[in-house]
């Protein structure tokens, strides 16, 4: 099946939503998705892959249409969102992937790599940060709040979901932002503008933390089980520097590296590209 369908999955009670195209039956590819958004950003990526592979791109614990339950009833942290994905794989089925990690899906899914490297045929990054220099300034104020978890440290951060903030991020370091498309912008804002998500995405960017924390684990990884990757990069991304895409050769020597004249959200303008270098990445 070409066309991309849309499901729900009951994983140990908690509800995720997911896009799926392609033949189950060839190699999967498991597209995670970032902050603030959800897999609407594949939607571009899906059907130009999907008569190669199997693509499957659940929305993260807490985005999209996947559950959001009380943070009273859920921990919001990137273990919490890991643990969830990869029984997500289990439910639906997937006992052998390769991971596309942007953004947030890049500690998601590689605690899932790290927890299960035998599941884990290849990693494509598209501005997926594993180094310490791949930070920008841009965190400056999210790792004030790590440093100092003040409730005037968290407010400070509610100016990043607001509507101005994630226009910037989809439409800085592009080339022409006519080539935009502002759908993914409303409806990201549509789903933070649920009740108590604001709150969700402030307990997530204290614990990012522990993503930064956990590099060297992750370097271990990559050093030890020598993953096939491809590191493709908006390289005007405001908040994930090239040098960080760079980092990957330190521990990956044969990592592929190629960089895009776009910024954050590179989907959006330059799917097609990327589309082609996953197949031809994939296929080798």
């Amino acid at each position: 099946m070409t066309n991309t369908t849309y499901r729900t999955a009951d994983v140990d009670g908690f509800e995720i939503f997911y896009r799926e195209a392609g033949d189950p039956a060839k190699p999967t590819l498991l597209l995670l998705h970032g902050f603030p958004t959800s897999g609407h950003m594949f939607r571009d990526l899906i059907p130009l892959l999907a008569d190669r592979f199997h693509l499957v791109a659940p929305d993260l614990p807490g985005f999209g249409r996947s559950a959001l339950p009380s943070r009273t009833a859920f921990t919001y942290s990137f273990d919490q969102l890991a643990r969830v994905i990869d029984r997500f794989t289990e439910v639906i089925g997937l006992d052998r992937f390769a991971i596309y990690i942007f953004d947030y899906g890049a500690p998601t899914g590689l605690r899932i790599a790290m927890a299960h490297p035998e599941r884990v045929t290849a990693i494509i990054t598209q501005n997926g940060n594993a180094y310490v220099e791949g930070l920008s300034e841009g965190w400056n104020p999210i790792e004030r709040y790590w440093r100092e978890p003040t409730d005037a440290n968290r407010q400070a951060l509610r100016a990043m979901l607001t509507v101005d903030s994630i226009r910037w991020q989809y439409e800085h370091g592009t080339a022409d932002v006519a080539a935009v498309s502002p759908d993914g912008i409303a409806l990201d804002l549509h789903y933070l503008e649920r009740p108590e998500a604001d709150e969700v995405q402030l307990d997530l960017m204290l614990d990012y933390a522990s993503n930064v924390a956990l590099y060297p684990a992750f370097q271990a990884y990559f050093r030890d089980h020598q993953p096939k990757l491809l590191a493709i990069w908006g390289k005007n991304d405001p908040f994930f520097l090239p040098p960080g895409a760079e980092a990957y050769r330190r521990d990956l020597p044969n990592a592929e590296i190629r960089f895009l004249d776009t910024g954050h959200f590179a989907l959006e303008t330059h799917a097609s590209e990327i589309a082609e270098a996953i197949a031809g990445f994939l296929d080798k």
